[in-house]
């Protein structure tokens, strides 16, 4: 078990990526519960498994309703899905919240450079006001590690932020302003910014609080009142260890150890080509400890440059936090 999770964050080609797959699909078709019976139901002979896209993903919402797990190691944390009253959450259990912590440290390297380098504000009072998030969980390591005297929380207090980024931007500080989407609506409806180098990172979901919009419409708002080119998004959820980004046109990249698949929509176990809308199925390496082959509620397209965007979600999904704008 070791050496397949010593490899994870090493893979750096295609090669690499489907070798590292295939062995943690052998080793969670064993060690894993829920998955080796879904397998066992759907008939699937373990051998003939020799491609990536020849490995079944494991419907999401079992993590709702079974204890995902393929190791034997003590739980250090649980991260737990938002989600309104009565509606059940998903769990995921997680012995080794290192491999976490360096998921999101390398992939945010990978894509902005030294943490160390910039200030991190946050906006994001729903997540705040729950136990269990794994985007609190980032965001402190985040704020803890860039070591900046000005990064933390913004609850409600919109004026303090305002004082801050501008301060900020008066000191040309690289600075994140990581939020939830209503929150940073309803701050630019009260302020107006102009701080073209800020990096506005909205984590999606309007948490009941607003209406729904499509991307170009929110973002459209988002660039304007922050006086941003471009507003960059997270692509992540609970049940997942790692994150693709979008550094603008909600566009999103991966690290080099997930990869998104799309299914059809009519036949969950068909992939199809790219450019073709379809379900988002997610190969996540760090996941090595729970169910790395995870079939998302999401839909969403592949580009021809490898890169994805999310389109919306399939009807009667639960309405989740993790960019689910509907078109």
């Amino acid at each position: 078990m070791n050496s397949i999770s010593k490899n994870i964050f090493s893979v750096n080609d295609e090669k690499a990526f489907q070798a590292q797959a295939l062995a943690t699909f052998k080793f969670q078709a064993v060690n894993c519960q829920v998955y080796k019976e879904y397998i066992y139901h759907l008939k699937i002979d373990l051998n003939q498994v020799l491609d990536i896209e020849q490995i079944p993903f494991l419907p999401i919402g079992f993590f709702k309703t079974h204890s995902v797990l393929s190791s034997q190691k003590p739980i250090e944390i649980t991260f737990s899905s938002s989600g309104t009253t009565g509606m059940v959450q998903s769990s995921h259990h997680v012995t080794d919240v290192s491999l976490y912590e360096q998921s999101y440290l390398q992939a945010f390297e990978q894509f902005y450079g030294k943490v160390s380098d910039y200030c991190f504000l946050a906006l994001l009072p729903s997540y705040q006001q729950r136990s269990g998030s794994s985007l609190i969980y980032m965001v402190n390591d985040l704020i803890e590690k860039s070591t900046h005297p000005q990064s933390g929380y913004f609850l409600y207090n919109h004026d303090d932020l305002l004082h801050t980024l501008t301060d900020l931007k008066n000191k040309n500080q690289p600075t994140v302003l990581i939020g939830v989407t209503y929150a940073l609506l309803d701050f630019i409806e009260n302020f107006d910014l102009h701080f073209p180098e800020l990096i506005v990172l909205e984590t999606g979901g309007m948490k009941g609080k607003r209406k729904e919009m499509v991307r170009e419409e929110l973002h459209e708002q988002l660039t304007k009142g922050f006086g941003v080119p471009a507003i960059h998004s997270e692509y992540g959820m609970t049940e997942l260890l790692s994150q693709a980004y979008s550094l603008g046109e909600g566009v999103f990249q991966c690290p080099g150890w997930m990869k998104i698949l799309v299914r059809d929509t009519n036949d969950p176990l068909t992939l199809i080509a790219q450019g073709k809308t379809g379900g988002i199925n997610v190969i996540d390496l760090a996941n090595v400890n729970s169910c790395a082959f995870i079939a998302t509620q999401d839909l969403g397209k592949i580009n021809s440059d490898g890169n994805f965007e999310v389109l919306g979600r399939f009807d009667n999904a639960d309405i989740r936090g993790c960019n689910l704008l509907v078109q």
